[in-house]
């Protein structure tokens, strides 16, 4: 069987996170522009409250960032490589040190886990076989790793390691906050973004691989087609989501 095949499914019952029946759709939120992080930031810690005392509907909100590094709270400082090179935010989500910038499409979810499972390593394991599932619709085989949180891409035609595990990069990055059970923050894909700029951190703590992108694969694909998969995969493994809106961030919530 084609492996792509089986990545694009739902691998075990952990990847299936939808909600208690009932429950109204996901909203789907795109932010136009280069969205500062700070806005980004209000806006998440905003809703998930809203979220928390039931008075707004859970919601992914699909972004870009201008060029800047955050740090999670497990950010060690010896891995901010160059501190003046790009604005550097405390996040306050779980991980190590990240970069997002312009070709990078951030998700971020904000779910509310009482009403699907109160099972932060199954919610993961879920946003996992999302991108997973959006890889392989694009004709690349995501992995997970044990030891490394993320999706990962096997490079077979470049030389194994030292000692001698198969080369690979890293995707797309996953990191996350719960709050009275509600997650934000999200995931970051790597569509086209500029892979020189990870150079100022060591992404996500991981010295020994490196980044890339679904451009950088030879796909030619823009965030408009990523979003369209995006959109369909994350049904599948969350459940139904709303007509997509678009917000200015900063104004009311739609």
């Amino acid at each position: 069987m084609d492996p792509l095949i089986v990545t694009s499914r739902l691998a075990t019952d952990t990847d299936r996170f939808w909600p208690a029946p009932g429950s109204p759709p996901v909203e789907w939120l795109l932010a136009g522009g280069l969205v500062p992080y700070p806005d980004a930031l209000a806006f998440m810690e905003r809703r998930a409250g809203l979220i928390a005392d039931g008075k707004a509907a859970e919601a992914v909100l699909l972004l870009e960032h201008p060029p800047l590094y955050t740090a999670g709270t497990s950010a060690r400082a010896a891995d901010l490589l160059d501190a003046t090179r790009f604005p550097v935010f405390a996040a306050g989500r779980g991980g190590e040190y990240t970069y997002h910038g312009p070709g990078q499409r951030v998700a971020y979810v904000m779910l509310d886990l009482k009403r699907r499972r109160q099972d932060i390593r199954a919610f993961v394991s879920a946003l996992e076989h999302w991108i997973i599932a959006v890889l392989g619709d694009h004709q690349v085989r995501g992995e997970r790793r044990e030891d490394r949180v993320g999706v990962w891409v096997r490079r077979p035609e470049r030389p194994p390691l030292p000692d001698g595990t198969p080369a690979e990069d890293k995707i797309a990055a996953i990191g996350i906050r719960v709050r009275r059970w509600v997650s934000f923050h999200g995931i970051s894909l790597n569509v086209d973004p500029d892979l020189d700029h990870f150079g100022g951190i060591v992404p996500c703590g991981v010295q020994d691989h490196g980044v890339t992108s679904l451009v950088d694969l030879g796909l030619p694909v823009g965030l408009d087609d990523v979003d369209l998969v995006l959109r369909r995969r994350f049904a599948e493994v969350f459940g139904p989501v709303g007509d997509e809106v678009r917000i200015t961030l900063g104004s009311e919530e739609s």
